[in-house]
């Protein structure tokens, strides 16, 4: 699967191609849709299912220097209210203040990042390192491990600073649970 083909399915889920399309008008900084909902699209499209099947929520990381909770929380409802229509689960998070709340809720340490992408670098697996953004001349795709994983419904474990075992067994189990296809590799 090359970069056009992975675009054109994970946009066959109407709720990423208008996500998409409201984080260009609503300008935010460094702002991209991410991980799970790309991901299992592909899967849904590879499997011949729903477009929207098994997908708990549609992640969206943006970069605002301002790591403050009430700038976050207008974020957070600026989103909503252009995407609330959509009916699905939306989680925002401003990558500029992940080391703040990221140790306590995990028990594991996360270091301060530069860019939205860094944020996508840390996820727990492979297959979900992934992130597209509306631009004014198209999209911008961003998948530093490529897309064979997603193509091919590999779960593969991404050993990286924030890495657990646990985590990727629980995470794997959910997705395997609703995408029997998928091959799950063990953690490393």
């Amino acid at each position: 699967m090359n970069r056009d083909e992975f675009l054109a399915a994970v946009l066959r889920n109407p709720a990423n191609a208008t996500i998409a399309d409201e984080l260009l008008r609503l300008a935010l900084p460094d702002a991209w849709l991410v991980a799970g909902c790309l991901a299992q699209t592909v899967w849904n499209v590879e499997a011949h299912r729903a477009a929207d099947y098994g997908i708990s929520d549609y992640d969206i990381f943006y970069f605002d220097p301002d790591t403050s909770w009430e700038a976050e929380d207008r974020i957070i409802k600026r989103v909503h209210d252009a995407v609330g229509h959509l009916g699905v689960s939306i989680e925002v998070r401003n990558q500029a203040r992940v080391h703040l709340w990221y140790p306590e809720k995990h028990g594991l340490p996360y270091p301060p990042l530069v860019r939205s992408t860094d944020g996508i670098d840390r996820f727990l697996t492979k297959n979900t390192q992934i992130g597209i953004r509306r631009t004014p001349e198209g999209y911008d795709v961003y998948a530093p491990h490529g897309f064979d994983d997603v193509a091919n419904m590999v779960v593969r474990p991404n050993p990286g600073v924030n890495f657990s075992a646990a985590n990727y067994e629980k995470k794997a189990a959910r997705w395997k649970a609703l995408w029997p296809e998928i091959r799950v590799l063990p953690p490393c």
